[in-house]
């Protein structure tokens, strides 16, 4: 990942912050680390914990922000967000997964949040 690239993902990382707190979400976690994986940001809000990966970008050419999320991507979220659980869950939280992209064009900057983006099947 280039330098440039890492600036532009916390700079989305900044912007969906902002927005989730905007919307009453408090941030639990910035960058949880599970190996080389890592959740963006971990949000709660009424009991409800949002894993949120944020995807930013500085144009469309390779398509909306949030369609960046695909099943490997997914897969990844799921077994972080299965450590952080065992580590801080709450048996009376409940929880998702939720995209959040980010599109940053000069001073312009447009959100899209995408709730509960995919569910995850258990797998035993």
């Amino acid at each position: 990942m280039t330098a440039r690239s890492q600036e532009l993902g916390q700079a989305g990382e900044r912007v969906a912050e902002a927005w989730l707190a905007q919307r009453g979400w408090r941030i639990l976690d910035r960058r949880f680390r599970n190996g080389h994986r890592d959740l963006d940001l971990v949000a709660e809000r009424e009991g409800l914990v949002a894993f949120v990966e944020v995807k930013a970008r500085t144009g469309r050419e390779f398509g909306q922000p949030v369609e960046a999320v695909n099943w490997r991507k997914q897969r990844e979220l799921a077994r972080s967000a299965s450590v952080w659980i065992a580590r801080f869950g709450r048996a009376e939280q409940a929880f998702r997964f939720d995209v959040i992209g980010v599109l940053i064009d000069g001073e312009r900057v447009r959100v899209q949040h995408v709730e509960n983006a995919f569910a995850v099947r258990a797998t035993g």
